[in-house]
């Protein structure tokens, strides 16, 4: 089992770090590992939040992990200088693994589907919100 600790990750620009600071680790189940961008807005609501938790599933034969992303949409009225997020972005991954597969098909698994992700292709239709035609 991983601890807990601060990710750093590339903004959209493939250059900036970007760090995820450690809010809370996860207690058990369904109790979720929080992060927070602290530097992206002076207020807590316009920061970025990701949280991971975990559980088995219902006949316990697979841990199910789901992975949730909240990116604001923060605006400063230039008139009173007020900061406030209009919007936000959620984003959620959910994965099933078995617990009989063996550990190195598991972590191929995960790499292949997290590349896949990332990929140019994939990261184009989840900007325009429309699949590949």
């Amino acid at each position: 089992m991983p601890s807990m600790a601060n990710i750093t990750v590339k903004k959209a620009d493939t250059t900036t770090d970007i760090v995820y600071s450690m809010l809370t680790p996860s207690a058990g189940d369904n109790v979720p590992a929080q992060w927070r961008s602290e530097t992206a807005s002076t207020q807590n609501n316009g920061k970025p939040l990701a949280s991971l938790t975990s559980k088995w599933n219902g006949d316990r034969s697979a841990r199910r992990l789901n992975f949730e992303f909240r990116y604001p949409q923060v605006v400063t009225d230039t008139t009173t200088g007020l900061v406030s997020v209009v919007n936000y972005v959620p984003i959620t991954f959910s994965a099933a693994l078995p617990q009989g597969v063996p550990d190195v098909i598991a972590a191929e698994a995960i790499a292949q589907s997290i590349n896949l992700l990332k990929s140019t292709l994939v990261q184009q239709a989840l900007v325009a919100g429309f699949a590949p035609t």
